[in-house]
């Protein structure tokens, strides 16, 4: 059974994603830690709810993001992770934590990388008038939002111009592909040959290097 730590930094709908689907038996793995870098998040309260360790380590209190990844990095190695998952972390990793974990770290993004990495995709997409939205789940690099694609989830948006709307539909596409991913992960399905910095995958219809997945929302 893998050993999974989450990192979050607000509210934790993924987090709960994940409990929900290694609670139904769905992911052949258990949560052994949740990181988050903000001592408010509300995916603290939701891993105590289950007897899941939980660590704070708030970012303000360190000089720059070397010394919080040093610290984090120390957390890190004493839980001794199979698969980091990112679920919300709002902090970027140096190499120093991705060199590490290579090719156990996975991210999941609310746009269709390589389209907006970063902040306020949703408002992006309005403002583009994209015909699509979605998810990116990707195995993390040191730059922002990249690394090898693993799967996308998208919808047509429409005549959809309210962000708040997106979100909930990008929320909802996020929580069935993240554990679905995950479980892929945890039984060999899905893995990244670090050598060639590809991703794997084993008896699964890909497109283009990656899942690829359509939902009506």
């Amino acid at each position: 059974m893998k050993r999974i730590v989450v990192l979050l930094s607000g509210n934790g709908s993924n987090l709960q994603a994940i409990i929900d689907s290694i609670n139904n038996g769905n992911i052949n793995g258990r949560i052994v830690g949740v990181i988050s870098n903000n001592i408010e998040a509300f995916g603290l309260k939701r891993a105590q709810k289950e007897n899941i360790n939980t660590i704070t380590i708030n970012h303000l209190d360190y000089e720059n993001r070397q010394a919080f990844d040093d610290a984090l990095l120390k957390k890190l190695a004493i839980l001794a992770p199979d698969l980091i998952v990112l679920a919300g972390f709002m902090r970027i990793l140096t190499s120093k934590i991705t060199d590490y974990f290579n090719g156990k770290i996975i991210n999941i993004h609310p746009s269709l990388l390589p389209l907006y990495p970063g902040l306020h995709t949703h408002q992006k997409v309005i403002d583009n008038n994209d015909e699509k939205h979605g998810i990116s789940i990707h195995y993390v690099s040191s730059e922002l939002d990249a690394g090898p694609l693993i799967a996308q989830g998208n919808f047509n948006v429409g005549e959809i111009k309210d962000k708040e709307l997106l979100e909930e539909k990008i929320h909802k596409i996020e929580h069935l592909m993240l554990p679905l991913v995950i479980q892929y992960i945890c039984i060999g399905t899905i893995y990244l040959d670090v050598k060639s910095n590809n991703v794997v995958f084993k008896n699964l219809d890909v497109i283009n290097g990656s899942i690829q997945k359509n939902y009506e929302i």
